[in-house]
């Protein structure tokens, strides 16, 4: 009994050294959520709650209401959102497809895989370089057309200009995507694929049924890293055409920049509680999506 009463004992001090151990593990990033995630996003809630720093009279939702009938705010959710919705389907569908190709014995396999990797090392200045010196009213692009009898274009300045972002987007994130799904192929299980061409499986049923099911946590985390590059290709039209673009390219991040230098805290802290609303709201769809597909992969 005593020997018993001494193990407990012993299995209850060791229990709380190591609950102590974790606390003192986790201290420091415990420590810098609060400080850089927790902490700001309770006074950006607070901003978003007030008529203004100097009075702070509660007003609840009335800057809510105001942002989201902006006009200015709503030209940039709908420019945001149509980017979104064409450049990261597109950014998935692309770099699964390259991956897939590339999965089969091609020739030169090395130096195409290089070529899209290239973009990754590139700096974003010399990105917006490029991209100024073809895309120019008197740049490359234009050059090229007029040979063909097209009339020059300001493709900056038209309605063209989102369709030259979403270009430079894929251009810089394919070859990251099709990494991570180049590793994701070769994770499936050769025998399944091996019995699957046994069974007479065509290379399309094959694709659906079993190649799909095994990416598509992968799909998962590619689509939601594509939608977070998405809002940040702020940086590159911002270096390409400044504060106020022609009106397809004003993004969310520039109504965000331009509120920010108008020091207007509470319209930019609603603003910025609103997108996060909608990010959660569309990655925990994703989740909900991929649990459900992927389900019976993990079963």
């Amino acid at each position: 009994m005593k020997l018993y009463n001494r193990q407990s004992k012993g299995l209850h001090g060791n229990g709380k050294k190591r609950r102590l151990g974790l606390v003192l593990y986790l201290a420091p990033s415990l420590t810098g959520v609060s400080l850089f995630f927790i902490l700001p996003f309770i006074v950006v809630l607070y901003y978003a709650m007030i008529d203004n720093p100097i009075n702070a009279e509660f007003v609840f939702l009335d800057n809510f209401i105001n942002v989201i009938g902006n006009g200015a705010f709503q030209l940039a959710a709908f420019n945001t959102l149509k980017f979104s919705l064409i450049a990261v389907p597109l950014a998935v569908i692309l770099s699964l497809g390259l991956a897939m190709l590339l999965d089969h014995k091609i020739p030169y396999r090395s130096q195409f895989r290089t070529f899209f990797l290239t973009p990754m090392m590139v700096p974003v200045a010399s990105v917006v370089l490029i991209f100024q010196v073809i895309f120019h009213f008197n740049g490359a692009m234009n050059d090229a057309l007029a040979v063909f009898g097209v009339s020059k274009i300001d493709w900056f300045k038209s309605a063209y200009a989102q369709v030259v972002i979403i270009i430079l987007f894929l251009w810089k994130n394919l070859g990251y995507n099709m990494i991570l799904f180049m590793a994701a192929l070769g994770s499936i299980p050769k025998d399944i694929l091996e019995v699957a061409y046994l069974e007479s499986a065509s290379p399309w049923q094959i694709f659906i049924h079993i190649k799909i099911r095994y990416l598509s946590s992968t799909i998962l985390f590619v689509t939601i890293l594509s939608l977070i590059s998405s809002f940040k290709v702020f940086r590159e039209i911002y270096l390409l055409t400044g504060d106020y673009p022609y009106d397809s390219l004003y993004m969310l991040q520039h109504f965000m920049n331009n509120t920010f230098k108008s020091l207007d805290y509470q319209k930019l802290s609603s603003a910025a509680i609103i997108m996060s609303i909608v990010m959660i709201i569309i990655i925990g769809a994703l989740f909900i999506t991929e649990n459900r597909f992927g389900k019976d992969m993990e079963e």
